[in-house]
């Protein structure tokens, strides 16, 4: 990563509460193409995620703890706030000077934009303030929220119309769609299913290739990094939901790549 700022734009994606297991099995599926083209090896990477649910998890991840291999560690980090002793700082992180990566980014010349999803990038509360506050632009709606079936196709509209034309750019986008409630992307549903959750993944992943070609536009090349924040129970050993300490909820699917300028 360290190689990259400046010369690279950024984009990190989290698809909210999406699981590993199913991630998986959709890609072997054949049923997510677009993540089949776009992930390394046409494959998600297995790790576990720094928190159960999305506020802690976001905290973790833009003070610069992602979701950590599954594999024995210590394992470098993309970036890092420098910190006395830190153990997981390889010769490519990304050190910063700053309490988060955002922040670094900025004084490192980048224009940060949020675009929110669930409740806490909602700005509707003082709480749901603290992560879009972040960042240079914040941009949410509840059509961006977890009860529109179109939120994603919504947050996507509003990237084109605020994505600036030039200058290095950090853009964060948290994708609903994964959350409860998804029944609305199985037709027939009356309930949240692990079904209904698969479905809502294949949803995202139609319209991935227009995420792609807008960062992709600006002349400049992308590196992307998207992932889970958390999975999600939908009954297993009598739990529903997350913040809990499950395997479905600390496995999460995680991916780094980069998009050429103009590649989608």
């Amino acid at each position: 990563m360290r190689s990259l700022i400046g010369s690279h734009d950024l984009l990190f994606v989290t698809l909210d509460t999406l699981r590993y297991d199913v991630a998986a099995d959709l890609l072997a599926a054949g049923r997510t193409p677009n993540l089949a083209r776009a992930l390394p090896g046409g494959r998600w990477e297995r790790r576990h995620t720094p928190a159960s649910f999305t506020y802690a998890a976001h905290h973790a991840f833009f003070g610069g703890f992602l979701p950590t291999p599954v594999t024995p560690g210590p394992h470098d980090r993309p970036f890092a706030a420098r910190f006395p002793g830190s153990t997981t700082v390889g010769p490519d992180t990304w050190v910063f000077d700053a309490p988060d990566v955002v922040t670094a980014l900025r004084a490192a010349g980048y224009h940060t934009i949020c675009i929110g999803g669930v409740g806490f990038f909602a700005m509707t509360s003082p709480q749901g303030g603290v992560l879009p506050g972040l960042f240079d632009e914040a941009h949410w709606t509840s059509d961006f929220g977890v009860t529109n079936p179109g939120c994603f196709e919504a947050q996507l509209d509003r990237l084109k119309a605020v994505l600036p034309g030039d200058g290095p750019l950090f853009t964060f986008v948290n994708v609903a769609a994964l959350h409860q409630p998804n029944r609305h992307y199985l037709p027939g549903a009356e309930d949240d299913s692990i079904e209904s959750h698969a479905a809502a993944l294949e949803h995202v992943d139609r319209h991935l290739p227009a995420l792609f070609t807008l960062v992709s536009s600006r002349g400049r090349p992308c590196r992307v990094i998207m992932c889970s924040d958390h999975g999600t129970a939908y009954g297993e050993d009598g739990h529903t939901g997350h913040r809990v300490g499950h395997e479905v909820v600390w496995t999460v699917p995680y991916a780094e790549f980069t998009l050429a300028a103009g590649a989608w």
